[in-house]
């Protein structure tokens, strides 16, 4: 399935080396459906219609890394074995966890919907 608000790539870039194999395309792609529902109702705006029906690169870019880093997270604590310490995974999860909320609260905003919908190509 083809996602529509990151790629497989920017999961797997920001989940690290040590991210598990077994952590597969199938359950990528489940989280990722649960990321974009997580933006869409955080929002409370339908970011997935207006991404497929054409929106700015700059919006695009924040609707990936929240979803990209929520993805992530699920991804390395699915297995923490691959990386050196669990604290590296917990760090890892730390940073993707404040990237995420950093863009949700974004997302939340009131004039943030207003300035994407200006915005929408």
């Amino acid at each position: 399935m083809a996602y529509i608000m990151t790629t497989e790539a920017e999961i797997i870039q920001k989940a690290g080396a040590g991210k598990s194999a077994t952590f597969d395309t199938a359950m990528m792609t489940a989280a990722n459906l649960q990321a974009e529902s997580t933006v869409n109702c955080f929002g409370r705006y339908n970011f997935s219609d207006l991404v497929t029906a054409g929106l700015n690169a700059d919006i695009k870019g924040l609707l990936s890394d929240i979803c990209s880093s929520l993805v992530a997270i699920e991804a390395i604590a699915y297995d923490t074995s691959g990386y050196d310490s669990i604290r590296e995974a917990e760090d890892k999860i730390s940073v993707l966890r404040d990237s995420a909320l950093r863009g949700l609260s974004l997302i939340s905003d009131e004039t943030f919907r207003e300035f994407i919908k200006e915005n929408a190509t």
